[in-house]
């Protein structure tokens, strides 16, 4: 065994590691939570991945995402985390894609072998097809809902999005997967009611947002990490 993994064997057994280097997962959105989920994922000796992310690094992503330092600010997301990935885990076969899915990107994504999807990204739209298809075609899939303007990092939990209270972008999804036939859906999520303190506006919000939600560094770093839990304990078939 790749000694890489010795003392993750020691917890979960040589056969899971077997099967997490056999095992391919995505990951959309590589930002303040999916940066952590691939580098943990990565860490955990997933023998491959596809990372997915069409932004790039900027100074406001320095206080919470683990690809932004100084020196990587203008340098594609995809292409961070799949250098930081191939120094931590060589054996790994990464593939770096900058591009935004949406329905347009559906075949071409679902292409591929996937034996587990972790969804990182924002856009409401993008992730209630990605969720949708990924259900229709029995491929496991796990979503990340709000991390912005929470505080309390020991909120959050891995839950069945039917189970999920105090979350505006839960309550979202929750209804619009009910629409769409999908009752229960595996998520990170906390259920912390929001904080906003005084701030003046810094810059303008993205398309499709009203607001710039704040940030810490714990918050997203904690969901990310779960999201990777999850899914190294699906794919190995560990029972907490």
């Amino acid at each position: 065994m790749n000694p890489s993994f010795s003392r993750t064997a020691l917890v979960l057994g040589d056969a899971a590691i077997d099967r997490l280097q056999a095992a391919h997962v995505a990951v959309l959105g590589l930002g303040g939570v999916g940066g952590y989920a691939a580098e943990a994922l990565a860490r955990a000796g997933v023998g491959e991945l596809t990372l997915i992310d069409e932004d790039v690094i900027g100074p406001t992503n320095l206080n919470r995402q683990l690809l932004a330092t100084v020196d990587a600010i203008g340098q594609p997301k995809a292409d961070a985390a799949t250098a930081r990935a191939a120094a931590i885990n060589p054996d790994c076969t990464l593939h770096p894609l900058r591009f935004r899915y949406e329905a347009a990107a559906r075949e071409e994504f679902f292409a591929v072998r996937y034996d587990y999807i972790v969804d990182a990204i924002d856009l409401v739209s993008c992730k209630l097809d990605l969720i949708e298809t990924a259900h229709a075609r029995s491929i496991p899939i796990i979503s990340a809902l709000g991390t912005g303007d929470k505080l309390d990092a020991s909120a959050f939990v891995i839950t069945d999005i039917a189970k999920t209270q105090g979350c505006h972008l839960a309550r979202v999804l929750r209804k619009e997967l009910r629409n769409r036939g999908v009752t229960h859906h595996k998520v990170v999520y906390s259920p912390e009611l929001p904080h906003r303190g005084e701030a003046a506006d810094h810059e303008a919000p993205p398309p499709g947002r009203r607001a710039i939600p704040g940030s810490t560094p714990w918050c997203p770093a904690v969901a990310g990490l779960l999201l990777a839990q999850a899914v190294v304990l699906d794919l190995t078939q560990t029972i907490l």
